[in-house]
């Protein structure tokens, strides 16, 4: 769920800056931009996690007054916001590496601006975004420090972003501070656990792998 949410956040933005970078903006800006998004993958994710306890979830109890402190729709949305950067980064890359061909002819056909982004440019450097978005997933998956300070330790299997949860690296962070004695149940969960989360973004990878195959083109 926190990945979920992480997604719905960072690839609409992230894809939408990415076109910006790529086919709006002045190169000066583009010097400019694009630097600024990568300096916010840079930044520790324990930052981000306080950010989402301290900043987000205030703000979040305001419109959602049963919400608690501790909840999993602020650490999704910080998660979000820590990803844009590889989106947008990797999406604007692909974007770039369209042949200016393209675009040309569409402008001769007399496309507009959108018209270029939307339905050359983007199906074209298909392949690359859906990459940008696989890497941005197994990325958001395997985040630790974020949903331990932001989205609690309460396991609970729930739909409701509103209430604290407890994801799957969470637990093994919990678990793993050195309280549980070593050859328990708790102990071998922590293996169980982490062998499914690589087996989760092994099987992400392999889709990615395909579908970008699927849509690659050599320019």
């Amino acid at each position: 769920m926190v990945t979920a949410i992480a997604i719905g956040v960072a690839v609409p933005i992230g894809l939408g800056s990415a076109v910006f970078l790529s086919e709006y903006a002045p190169k000066k800006i583009r010097k400019i931009v694009k630097p600024i998004l990568e300096i916010l993958a840079g930044i520790p994710t324990v930052v981000y996690g306080y950010f989402a306890l301290t900043f987000v979830s205030p703000l979040l109890q305001v419109i959602f007054t049963e919400m608690i402190v501790f909840n999993a729709l602020s650490a999704g949305l910080v998660m979000g916001i820590m990803i844009i950067p590889m989106v947008a980064s990797l999406s604007e890359d692909a974007m770039m590496a369209v042949p200016k061909s393209f675009r040309e002819g569409a402008y001769a056909l007399g496309a507009r601006k959108h018209e270029v982004a939307l339905r050359i440019v983007i199906p074209s450097a298909l392949s690359g975004i859906i990459a940008s978005v696989i890497l941005a997933i197994s990325r958001a998956i395997g985040e630790t420090m974020i949903v331990s300070i932001a989205a609690g330790s309460t396991p609970k299997l729930t739909l409701n972003p509103l209430e604290s949860i407890q994801t799957m690296t969470g637990y093994i962070s919990q678990i793993s501070l050195g309280e549980v004695p070593f050859g328990s149940l708790e102990y071998q969960t922590i293996f169980s656990v982490g062998l499914t989360l690589f087996l989760m973004t092994l099987a992400i990878n392999l889709i990615g792998q395909y579908i970008a195959k699927r849509f690659w083109r050599r320019y």
